[in-house]
This record gives structure tokens, C-alpha cells and sequence, in this order.
């Protein structure tokens, strides 16, 4: 790997630790007012919630069987 490249690499980890693009996600109605209630609640914004949110639940997430390993078991929200 050239210097050229490690510099790239290097800039392109730091570019996405700071990377603010935008993303549509879709939630349930009554899903979003409880997630707007806690921001509110909290005084933070919607979009820190549901990063906070998501980094505590990633771990149990992970556990999760995919797809592939579930045979013929349908969608389970709560």
C-alpha cells in the first residue's frame, strides 16, 4: 500500500466518524410519539435517541437468527 493510499484510508476512517448523511427510516406511528416523548423528555433530539437506541440494543440484535436460519417463521413484531 502506497503512502497515497494509507493517507486515503486513513481520512476516509476519519470522514466517517464525522459523516452526517441523510437517511429516510420509517417507523410506526405510535413507535415514532414514544421515541419523540423521550427525546422531548430527555432534551435531545430525535435522531441522538434513536442512535443511543440503537447502540445499547445492537448486541441483543446480533443474536437475532437471520432470515436463512429461521425455517418458515414469519415476521414476530411486538
Amino acid at each position: 500500500m502506497s503512502t497515497n493510499d494509507k493517507e486515503s484510508l486513513s481520512n476516509l476512517r476519519a470522514d466517517s466518524k464525522t459523516d452526517k448523511r441523510k437517511q429516510s427510516l420509517y417507523f410506526p406511528e405510535s413507535m415514532l410519539q414514544e421515541i419523540w416523548e423521550e427525546a422531548r423528555r430527555l432534551d435531545r433530539s430525535l435522531s441522538w435517541v434513536v442512535q443511543r437506541a440503537w447502540k445499547i440494543a445492537r448486541l441483543e440484535i446480533k443474536k437475532l437468527p437471520s432470515v436463512n436460519e429461521v425455517d418458515g417463521a414469519g415476521d414476530d413484531d411486538d
